[in-house]
């Protein structure tokens, strides 16, 4: 059981921001540049890394959305770190959170560092249901393959492979490295159907702070998103 701690200091990103930048965004209905992943691509997927696995737990490491949004059951719940890897907004995107007119950025496993987060351990019963559920998702398209990695995490004095989703696979032409105040910038701004990109900062570093993970990057993120949100006209 992970135990939670009480909040050190209260986030400069607060839900009064989150409300200055909210809207309602449509859903796009046009085609995605994207090729989608078939339902039998997924099936063959999902055996592929149940195989990866060769009969040992099936465990899932946790980052950003997944900790504070899971949508799977779980046996267990530990603290872990991966090395090799830090949280970094990103990936470019046009959808979800943002819109082609105001791109957002993503939240990705970027190389170098380390990360803290939280990794699962998934029931044994029905692994290949399981296994599809999770990939249906948390990928869609064939340009998602190369972003699902196994990672090792140490957790106490074990260390196990965990599935993770959305880790730099170097050559996408969609991964972009912009400066801080850039990424406050789009972070500031974004939203799509689905919310704005400030409030997936805000619930992340929220749900992290409560865990008693203090992401230093995001921390001074959020920070500076509020400062971007601030300078924002008021909407009439």
């Amino acid at each position: 059981m992970i135990s939670t701690v009480r909040r050190r200091r209260p986030l400069s990103l607060t839900g009064t921001h989150l409300a200055k930048v909210a809207r309602d965004v449509p859903r796009s209905d046009g085609a995605s540049r994207f090729s989608e992943l078939s339902e039998a691509e997924l099936e063959a997927l999902a055996r592929q890394k149940l195989a990866d696995l060769a009969g040992r737990p099936f465990w899932v490491f946790a980052y950003g959305s997944l900790i504070w949004k899971p949508a799977f059951e779980y046996t267990e719940a530990r603290r872990g770190i991966v090395h090799g890897w830090r949280r970094a907004f990103c990936l470019h995107t046009t959808n979800w959170r943002a819109t082609p007119e105001e791109p957002g950025l993503m939240l990705a496993l970027a190389r170098g560092g380390a990360c803290t987060g939280i990794a699962y351990r998934m029931p044994d019963d029905a692994p290949f249901d399981r296994m599809l559920r999770l990939l249906r998702r948390e990928i869609s398209y064939h340009v998602d393959l190369p972003w699902l990695r196994w990672l090792a995490v140490r957790a106490e004095r074990e260390v196990f492979c965990a599935l993770t989703f959305y880790c730099d696979p170097l050559d996408d032409p969609d991964v972009i490295h912009l400066p801080l105040v850039d990424q406050a910038r789009r972070l500031a701004r974004a939203v799509g159907h689905i919310g704005s990109s400030a409030e997936y900062l805000h619930n992340t570093v929220e749900h992290l702070e409560a865990l008693g993970i203090r992401d230093r990057y995001l921390w001074t993120l959020q920070r500076m998103v509020a400062e971007e949100i601030n300078a924002l006209p008021d909407r009439q």
